[in-house]
């Protein structure tokens, strides 16, 4: 829809795509990084995800991070390249006017696995 506008754009920032729950030293998931309900994140764990979100941004199309490692290291935030001090978007990344291929791609994760954890949250929050 917004291709061929050189004032705008639309990029998927897919750092969450591959992400693996956080474990701890005792390989325990590691709860410093959810909020109360074990649902929401703490602030920490909104930390980790700003700055996976931030480094997506800016990392080309095509070349950007599917997971976020979780290492609470603040020297793996990015900082724009003097040659490319822009966020990335698909024209400025070298696609052009190409086309890029947006086909749905199949889940790594089935359908009944979200159902599973979803019910399983809501039990271990309610307890």
């Amino acid at each position: 829809r917004y291709e061929q506008r050189e004032d705008f754009a639309v990029v998927m920032q897919p750092f969450f795509r591959n992400t693996l729950l956080p474990l701890d030293s005792t390989g325990k998931p590691d709860m410093s990084f959810f909020a109360a309900d074990c649902f929401h994140f703490s602030v920490r764990g909104y930390a980790e995800m700003a700055m996976a979100l931030w480094n997506n941004m800016l990392e080309p199309v095509g070349e950007k991070q599917t997971y976020n490692n979780f290492t609470h290291d603040r020297s793996k935030l990015k900082c724009p390249n003097p040659e490319k001090p822009f966020l990335s978007t698909r024209r400025n990344s070298g696609f052009g006017n190409s086309y890029l291929n947006l086909e749905k791609t199949e889940s790594s994760v089935p359908y009944w696995a979200v159902i599973v954890t979803a019910v399983a949250g809501v039990l271990v929050g309610s307890l």
